[in-house]
Protein backbone atom coordinates (compact mmCIF):
# COMPACT_ATOMS: atom_id res chain seq x y z
CA UNK A 1 0.00 0.00 0.00
CA UNK A 2 2.86 2.48 1.37
CA UNK A 3 6.08 2.50 -0.18
CA UNK A 4 8.25 4.43 2.19
CA UNK A 5 11.63 2.87 2.57
CA UNK A 6 12.79 1.56 5.94
CA UNK A 7 16.05 2.84 7.51
CA UNK A 8 17.20 2.09 10.94
CA UNK A 9 19.12 4.03 13.91
CA UNK A 10 22.29 2.43 13.88
CA UNK A 11 23.55 3.73 17.23
CA UNK A 12 20.60 1.82 18.62
CA UNK A 13 22.05 -1.65 17.72
CA UNK A 14 24.77 -0.78 20.40
CA UNK A 15 27.30 -3.03 18.35
CA UNK A 16 30.18 -2.29 16.34
CA UNK A 17 29.65 0.12 13.40
CA UNK A 18 30.58 -2.63 10.77
CA UNK A 19 28.00 -5.37 12.55
CA UNK A 20 25.17 -3.10 12.67
CA UNK A 21 25.05 -2.13 8.88
CA UNK A 22 25.82 -5.67 8.18
CA UNK A 23 22.44 -6.46 10.93
CA UNK A 24 20.28 -3.49 9.61
CA UNK A 25 21.07 -5.38 5.71
CA UNK A 26 19.70 -8.79 6.93
CA UNK A 27 17.01 -6.83 8.37
CA UNK A 28 15.89 -6.01 5.07
CA UNK A 29 16.49 -2.13 6.18
CA UNK A 30 17.21 -0.27 3.23
CA UNK A 31 18.62 3.54 5.15
CA UNK A 32 20.62 3.96 8.31
CA UNK A 33 21.06 7.00 10.31
CA UNK A 34 24.05 7.66 12.81
CA UNK A 35 24.90 10.22 15.30
CA UNK A 36 27.88 12.32 14.36
CA UNK A 37 28.44 14.75 17.15
CA UNK A 38 31.74 13.09 18.50
CA UNK A 39 34.01 10.21 18.90
CA UNK A 40 34.55 8.34 15.43
CA UNK A 41 32.69 9.63 13.09
CA UNK A 42 32.24 13.59 14.08
CA UNK A 43 33.70 15.97 11.04
CA UNK A 44 36.67 17.13 13.22
CA UNK A 45 37.46 13.02 13.17
CA UNK A 46 35.81 11.26 9.71
CA UNK A 47 38.27 12.83 8.03
CA UNK A 48 39.88 12.33 4.51
CA UNK A 49 39.68 8.50 3.36
CA UNK A 50 37.96 7.45 6.33
CA UNK A 51 34.72 8.71 4.92
CA UNK A 52 34.92 6.98 1.39
CA UNK A 53 35.65 4.43 3.63
CA UNK A 54 32.33 4.61 5.48
CA UNK A 55 30.52 5.08 2.59
CA UNK A 56 31.71 2.51 0.83
CA UNK A 57 30.71 -0.06 3.71
CA UNK A 58 27.34 1.21 4.03
CA UNK A 59 26.71 0.94 0.04
CA UNK A 60 28.74 -2.51 0.11
CA UNK A 61 25.35 -4.00 1.91
CA UNK A 62 23.04 -2.25 0.04
CA UNK A 63 22.14 0.67 2.14
CA UNK A 64 22.17 4.40 1.89
CA UNK A 65 22.33 6.50 4.83
CA UNK A 66 18.76 8.52 5.37
CA UNK A 67 20.50 11.48 7.64
CA UNK A 68 23.05 12.35 9.99
CA UNK A 69 22.13 12.78 13.26
CA UNK A 70 23.74 15.96 14.44
CA UNK A 71 22.34 16.51 17.68
CA UNK A 72 24.63 18.23 20.14
CA UNK A 73 22.83 18.41 23.29
CA UNK A 74 22.02 21.57 23.93
CA UNK A 75 19.62 23.28 21.57
CA UNK A 76 19.88 26.84 20.49
CA UNK A 77 18.70 28.88 23.39
CA UNK A 78 21.94 30.37 24.52
CA UNK A 79 23.17 33.45 22.76
CA UNK A 80 26.75 33.00 23.95
CA UNK A 81 27.25 29.10 22.40
CA UNK A 82 25.51 29.62 19.95
CA UNK A 83 28.18 30.53 17.46
CA UNK A 84 30.20 27.61 18.47
CA UNK A 85 27.12 25.48 18.07
CA UNK A 86 26.24 26.44 14.56
CA UNK A 87 29.69 26.34 13.55
CA UNK A 88 29.88 22.30 14.51
CA UNK A 89 26.29 21.69 12.96
CA UNK A 90 27.59 23.11 9.19
CA UNK A 91 30.77 21.20 9.56
CA UNK A 92 28.19 17.84 9.90
CA UNK A 93 26.17 18.97 7.23
CA UNK A 94 29.31 19.07 5.32
CA UNK A 95 29.91 15.95 6.04
CA UNK A 96 26.30 14.87 5.48
CA UNK A 97 26.43 15.76 2.03
CA UNK A 98 30.04 13.61 1.31
CA UNK A 99 27.84 10.74 3.07
CA UNK A 100 25.06 11.49 0.26
CA UNK A 101 22.54 12.28 2.68
CA UNK A 102 20.82 15.48 2.54
CA UNK A 103 19.42 15.23 6.01
CA UNK A 104 20.90 16.01 9.40
CA UNK A 105 18.62 15.80 12.47
CA UNK A 106 18.27 17.72 16.08
CA UNK A 107 16.73 19.29 18.70
CA UNK A 108 16.94 22.91 19.45
CA UNK A 109 15.48 23.18 22.36
CA UNK A 110 11.80 24.22 23.20
CA UNK A 111 10.13 26.92 21.01
CA UNK A 112 8.50 29.17 23.25
CA UNK A 113 4.67 29.99 22.32
CA UNK A 114 4.85 33.45 23.07
CA UNK A 115 7.21 34.94 20.34
CA UNK A 116 8.31 37.96 22.20
CA UNK A 117 10.31 35.19 24.40
CA UNK A 118 13.83 36.31 24.42
CA UNK A 119 14.62 32.82 23.71
CA UNK A 120 12.68 32.29 20.58
CA UNK A 121 14.15 35.33 19.08
CA UNK A 122 17.60 33.69 20.08
CA UNK A 123 16.56 30.25 18.44
CA UNK A 124 15.17 32.29 15.38
CA UNK A 125 18.58 34.20 15.04
CA UNK A 126 20.19 30.85 15.18
CA UNK A 127 17.96 28.60 12.68
CA UNK A 128 18.20 31.53 10.51
CA UNK A 129 21.84 31.11 10.09
CA UNK A 130 21.98 27.44 9.61
CA UNK A 131 18.85 27.36 7.31
CA UNK A 132 20.63 29.70 4.59
CA UNK A 133 23.81 27.35 5.01
CA UNK A 134 21.61 24.52 4.27
CA UNK A 135 20.33 26.48 1.63
CA UNK A 136 23.85 26.73 0.03
CA UNK A 137 24.53 22.91 0.14
CA UNK A 138 20.78 21.79 -1.23
CA UNK A 139 20.51 20.25 2.76
CA UNK A 140 17.96 19.95 5.54
CA UNK A 141 18.79 20.73 9.20
CA UNK A 142 15.51 19.02 10.26
CA UNK A 143 14.54 20.13 14.32
CA UNK A 144 13.11 16.71 15.25
CA UNK A 145 9.38 17.14 16.93
CA UNK A 146 8.57 16.55 20.19
CA UNK A 147 9.31 19.85 22.87
CA UNK A 148 6.66 22.10 21.27
CA UNK A 149 3.16 21.56 19.32
CA UNK A 150 3.22 21.05 15.96
CA UNK A 151 1.10 24.73 15.26
CA UNK A 152 3.77 26.44 17.18
CA UNK A 153 7.02 24.36 15.25
CA UNK A 154 5.23 25.30 11.92
CA UNK A 155 4.77 29.19 12.98
CA UNK A 156 8.62 29.08 13.83
CA UNK A 157 9.39 27.82 10.89
CA UNK A 158 7.28 30.03 8.56
CA UNK A 159 9.20 32.68 10.09
CA UNK A 160 12.45 31.97 8.76
CA UNK A 161 11.07 32.10 4.74
CA UNK A 162 13.35 28.50 3.81
CA UNK A 163 13.36 25.06 3.06
CA UNK A 164 16.60 24.68 4.89
CA UNK A 165 15.52 24.05 8.25
CA UNK A 166 13.30 21.30 8.06
CA UNK A 167 11.00 18.74 10.28
CA UNK A 168 12.51 15.33 11.21
CA UNK A 169 8.95 14.03 12.56
CA UNK A 170 8.97 11.80 15.03
CA UNK A 171 5.06 10.85 15.96
CA UNK A 172 6.51 9.21 19.64
CA UNK A 173 8.05 12.63 20.87
CA UNK A 174 4.37 14.60 19.89
CA UNK A 175 2.34 11.58 21.92
CA UNK A 176 4.77 10.92 24.80
CA UNK A 177 6.06 14.83 25.60
CA UNK A 178 3.18 17.42 24.16
CA UNK A 179 0.28 15.19 23.71
CA UNK A 180 -0.30 16.74 20.44
CA UNK A 181 -1.71 14.41 17.56
CA UNK A 182 1.21 12.94 15.14
CA UNK A 183 -1.66 12.15 12.66
CA UNK A 184 -2.74 15.79 12.70
CA UNK A 185 0.82 17.05 13.18
CA UNK A 186 1.61 15.55 9.26
CA UNK A 187 -0.65 17.72 7.97
CA UNK A 188 0.69 21.05 9.78
CA UNK A 189 3.93 20.40 8.91
CA UNK A 190 3.65 18.99 5.52
CA UNK A 191 5.39 21.52 3.52
CA UNK A 192 8.70 20.79 5.97
CA UNK A 193 8.89 17.67 6.69
CA UNK A 194 11.71 15.38 5.09
CA UNK A 195 12.60 12.52 7.32
CA UNK A 196 11.07 10.74 10.37
CA UNK A 197 11.53 8.35 13.13
CA UNK A 198 9.72 5.13 13.37
CA UNK A 199 8.77 5.39 17.09
CA UNK A 200 6.15 4.75 19.72
CA UNK A 201 5.66 5.38 24.09
CA UNK A 202 3.19 6.82 25.72
CA UNK A 203 2.58 10.02 27.98
CA UNK A 204 2.88 8.86 31.54
CA UNK A 205 2.75 11.94 33.30
CA UNK A 206 1.26 15.33 31.79
CA UNK A 207 4.32 18.05 32.67
CA UNK A 208 5.87 20.83 31.26
CA UNK A 209 7.76 20.88 27.61
CA UNK A 210 10.74 22.92 29.51
CA UNK A 211 11.08 20.55 32.40
CA UNK A 212 11.10 17.56 30.34
CA UNK A 213 14.28 19.39 28.21
CA UNK A 214 15.87 20.45 31.06
CA UNK A 215 15.26 24.27 30.30
CA UNK A 216 13.78 24.95 33.87
CA UNK A 217 12.66 23.17 37.35
CA UNK A 218 10.29 21.27 37.90
CA UNK A 219 7.35 22.45 40.17
CA UNK A 220 6.44 19.78 42.56
CA UNK A 221 2.46 20.55 42.66
CA UNK A 222 2.55 20.64 38.25
CA UNK A 223 2.73 17.44 37.67
CA UNK A 224 -0.37 15.05 37.14
CA UNK A 225 -0.73 11.67 36.13
CA UNK A 226 -2.55 10.27 32.98
CA UNK A 227 -1.87 6.62 32.78
CA UNK A 228 -2.83 3.75 35.01
CA UNK A 229 1.08 2.53 35.03
CA UNK A 230 2.09 1.09 38.46
CA UNK A 231 3.32 4.32 40.04
CA UNK A 232 7.27 3.60 40.39
CA UNK A 233 6.86 3.56 36.42
CA UNK A 234 5.07 6.65 36.78
CA UNK A 235 7.76 8.72 38.15
CA UNK A 236 8.72 9.03 34.38
CA UNK A 237 7.67 11.28 32.18
CA UNK A 238 6.56 8.82 29.43
CA UNK A 239 7.74 5.53 28.40
CA UNK A 240 9.48 4.41 25.12
CA UNK A 241 7.66 1.06 23.97
CA UNK A 242 8.17 -1.01 20.68
CA UNK A 243 6.09 -0.28 18.14
CA UNK A 244 2.72 -1.21 18.02
CA UNK A 245 2.36 -1.55 21.71
CA UNK A 246 2.01 2.73 22.63
CA UNK A 247 -0.21 5.50 22.00
CA UNK A 248 0.79 5.98 18.22
CA UNK A 249 -1.81 5.61 15.39
CA UNK A 250 0.39 4.64 12.63
CA UNK A 251 -2.37 3.56 10.61
CA UNK A 252 -3.49 6.89 10.50
CA UNK A 253 0.61 8.11 10.67
CA UNK A 254 1.17 6.64 7.65
CA UNK A 255 -2.01 7.21 5.53
CA UNK A 256 -1.18 11.45 6.42
CA UNK A 257 2.08 10.93 4.74
CA UNK A 258 0.97 8.65 1.92
CA UNK A 259 -1.34 11.76 1.68
CA UNK A 260 0.69 14.44 1.96
CA UNK A 261 2.89 13.28 -0.80
CA UNK A 262 6.10 12.12 1.44
CA UNK A 263 8.71 9.66 -0.10
CA UNK A 264 11.23 9.60 2.40
CA UNK A 265 12.37 7.42 5.24
CA UNK A 266 10.76 5.92 8.71
CA UNK A 267 13.82 5.48 10.69
CA UNK A 268 13.40 3.11 13.33
CA UNK A 269 14.50 4.41 16.52
CA UNK A 270 14.81 1.68 19.62
CA UNK A 271 16.53 4.02 22.18
CA UNK A 272 15.71 1.37 25.18
CA UNK A 273 14.91 -2.28 25.70
CA UNK A 274 17.20 -5.20 26.62
CA UNK A 275 17.61 -6.53 23.34
CA UNK A 276 17.69 -3.90 20.75
CA UNK A 277 18.32 -6.09 17.57
CA UNK A 278 15.14 -7.77 18.43
CA UNK A 279 13.12 -4.84 18.56
CA UNK A 280 14.28 -3.56 15.75
CA UNK A 281 13.55 -6.14 13.72
CA UNK A 282 9.97 -6.81 15.13
CA UNK A 283 9.84 -3.53 14.17
CA UNK A 284 10.51 -4.07 10.21
CA UNK A 285 7.82 -6.38 10.48
CA UNK A 286 5.60 -4.20 12.14
CA UNK A 287 6.43 -1.59 9.43
CA UNK A 288 6.29 -3.44 6.55
CA UNK A 289 2.54 -5.36 7.70
CA UNK A 290 1.39 -1.70 8.19
CA UNK A 291 2.45 -0.63 4.82
CA UNK A 292 0.58 -3.51 3.23
CA UNK A 293 3.52 -5.44 2.26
Amino acid sequence: MYNFPIGVMLDCFKLDTKTAIEKAAKLGAKGLQMYATNGEYSPENLTGSKRKELLDMVKSNGLVFSALCGDLGQGFGNKDINPMLIEKSKRIMELAKELETDVITTHIGVIPEDKNHERYKIMQEACYSLSRFADSLDGHFAIETGPEIAVTLKDFLDSLHSKGVAVNLDPANFVMVTGDDPVKAVYTLKDYIVHTHAKDGRRLIKKDPEVVYGIKQEDPSAATFQSDFLFAEAQLPFIELPLGEGDVDFAGYLKALDEIGYKGFLTIEREVGENPEEDIKNAVIYLNRMKGL
